[in-house]
């Protein structure tokens, strides 16, 4: 009880903070089945058939669901804020998630504006979601525990994306056995996703409170304004990382670090797999065991980094964590051989929990109060633009050298050193000050 408290902030229980990881653990099963392992591969071969297309289809699908969310969450997120309606836009989001993916079981061969239609609306609402769960971490957690509980929240969401994977392989299996194609057990593998997805999510419904206070008066800036045209979108995205600038130029400095990092961790997420087939030769049994490998390497890392992290100091444990994606792009360059890959891939996977686990905390600790929707939605913003540049820098550079994967994936480094760099300017104490300053009456 006593650890509880002083991990907690008042009235906050232990049962609250169980109820909020699970959304992690929710959501992880929609990015692991739809966009890592099962539904990309079958839109490309099933629904698409293999068209010279078919891939371009795919990443232009998920550039425009980014697009979509990098324009309008900034707007979403300060309307959550004034109104008091972070759990609106949580639940909404996870309604339309579900909902979508649901969908997407109706896809099949030639489905493809079903499919397309289905992927940007489902990706886009598990965007929101992703960014409205993270609001709530700061208040749940202590100051001093930002990093605990959010460890917490990421290694369990890892473990939801085991299980769904889980799931979704005996499906795929068990239609195997009957004579079933894709066709037929993809689009129940989506519904199970969707099921579970809506499960992992209903303690929160009955458990995670709303604590902000509604705004009922005006409010002087455009980055606190609600009343935001839609066609506006860009200016006013200008208009918030000029403000950044002037009143959080520390947390402005961690959004470039994020953005820089996060690159280099989608690349790993979206091209592991590929890298490992067609550079390491490996089967696919061989590839799902390594994703699997992954994910459990990634929940121990959240899990155990996250208790020592506020130790620690955000800083020194992102910049350690950042050394480690070093040494994991390295290591996969040069491997040959299978056992120094899986060295590589498991690194990456603690690394790539820590990473996520601590972003968030430091985040969630330079967000004033009155304003942690919008911080977390440009939060979600820079991973959102992280996604689009470093698999794209990554088809260049394979493009450029003749296919050579190898260069690609050694290239990755450049974004970690690049976050390594900009971390060092930053002044975490600096940052903590401007947090105050903000909310001096």
């Amino acid at each position: 009880m006593q650890t509880a408290s002083r991990t907690l902030n008042p009235g906050v229980r232990a049962r609250e903070v169980w109820a909020w990881a699970m959304l992690d653990f929710a959501n992880s099963g929609y990015t692991t089945v739809v966009l890592t392992a099962v539904f990309s591969a079958y839109f490309v071969g099933v629904v698409a058939g293999h068209a010279p297309w078919a891939t371009f289809a795919w990443t232009a699908t998920l550039s425009l669901s980014y697009i979509l969310v990098m324009c309008s969450l900034p707007m979403l997120a300060a309307r959550a804020d004034a109104k008091a309606g972070r759990r609106r836009l949580l639940f909404g989001s996870i309604s339309g998630c579900v909902f979508f993916t649901f969908i997407l079981g109706a896809a099949g061969p030639g489905d493809v504006w079903i499919a397309i239609l289905a992927v940007v609306c489902s990706n886009y609402c598990f965007s929101l979601s992703e960014s409205a769960i993270a609001s709530f971490l700061p208040t749940l957690a202590r100051q001093s525990a930002l990093g605990k509980v959010s460890g917490l929240g990421w290694s369990l969401g890892y473990v939801g994306g085991l299980f769904a994977l889980g799931v979704a392989l005996w499906l795929v299996t068990q239609g195997q056995d009957q004579g079933l194609g894709a066709q037929v057990t993809v689009p129940r593998v989506m519904v199970s996703t969707a099921v579970i997805f809506a499960l992992a999510a209903l303690p929160a419904w009955f458990l995670l409170k709303e604590r902000a206070q509604s705004r009922t008066a005006p409010v002087a800036c455009s980055f606190q304004t609600t009343r935001v045209e839609w066609i506006s979108a860009p200016r006013e995205l200008k208009r918030v990382f000029v403000e950044l600038g002037r009143d959080f130029p520390e947390f402005r400095r961690l959004l470039f670090c994020i953005v820089c990092y996060q690159a280099g961790i989608a690349v790993v997420i979206t091209l592991a797999a590929v890298y490992a087939e067609q550079v390491m030769g490996f089967t696919m049994s061989q590839t799902i065991m390594l994703i699997v490998a992954v994910n459990v390497t990634a929940a121990v890392g959240a899990l155990s980094f996250g208790l020592v992290q506020d130790r620690l100091g955000h800083r020194r444990a992102l910049a350690l964590t950042l050394i480690g994606w070093l040494i994991t792009t390295i290591a996969a360059y040069t491997a040959v051989s299978a056992p120094l890959f899986w060295f590589a891939a498991c690194l990456a996977g603690v690394c790539m929990g820590i990473t996520q686990s601590a972003g968030r905390a430091m985040v969630g600790a330079l967000a004033p109060a009155d304003r942690l929707s919008r911080f977390f939605a440009l939060w979600s913003f820079a991973t959102q633009l992280a996604a689009a540049i470093g698999p794209l820098t990554y088809g260049i550079v394979s493009w450029v050298t003749g296919g050579n994967q190898r260069t690609a994936m050694l290239s990755t480094s450049i974004f970690f050193l690049l976050a390594l760099f900009i971390l060092k300017s930053l002044s975490w104490q600096r940052g903590l000050d401007q947090k105050e300053a903000s909310l001096a009456p």
